[in-house]
This record gives C-alpha cells, structure tokens and sequence, in this order.
C-alpha cells in the first residue's frame, strides 16, 4: 500500500542545517546530500517497513534507514509516513528527542 510521505517541521529543519553545513565546504556535496536524503524519503511511500525499528524507541512503528552517517527516522501511519528527523548516528538519539520534545 502506498503511503503519503511528509516531513515535520523539525526533521526539515535538521535537513537545512545539514545542508548549510556541509555548504560550507563544498556547494556540490551539500545538494547532492541533500537529493540523497529526499530520494531515501521518497521510496517510503512504497516500502516503509524496511527500516530497523529505532532500538531507543522499540516501537515498531518508528523505524528508521541511514543516509550515510545519518539517521533517517520516521513514524509509520496507515495511510501516511511522517518524518520525523534526521540526525547523525553517534548522537545520543534518546537525549536529543528529551530535549527538544520530539515524538510526543
């Protein structure tokens, strides 16, 4: 069944700050991540359950699939897939979501 795919306003202000960030050594690189993570986002409509379910969370419904270094996490509904952010994998995801109150 396929699935809307939408991003929450935080997960796209992680993906502006990522791609701010790596602008700032190379223009190229920066949208190229950039087109990576939407393509990665993109082919959830079809196949959301692909991700591992988030191992902090161990909701089945949260998964989440890597761009790179990155985590690309998202929340599985019925008729839509939510993204939820996108953070670098050696970040202390729990502590992170606690602290800006994410996923409530």
């Amino acid at each position: 069944m396929a699935r809307k795919v939408i991003w929450s306003f935080e997960a796209t202000a992680d993906l502006e700050a990522l791609a701010e960030y790596i602008a700032r050594d190379s223009t190229f690189y920066a949208a190229s991540f950039v087109q990576k993570v939407l393509d990665m986002s993109r082919s959830l409509n079809e196949f959301s359950e692909r991700g591992r379910i988030v191992p902090e969370v161990g909701n089945p419904d949260i998964r989440e699939i890597f761009v790179k270094e990155y985590r690309l996490i998202y929340s599985i509904e019925e008729s839509r897939v939510v993204i939820l952010g996108l953070i670098h994998g050696k970040r202390d995801l729990k502590a992170l979501w606690e602290k800006e109150q994410r996923g409530d």
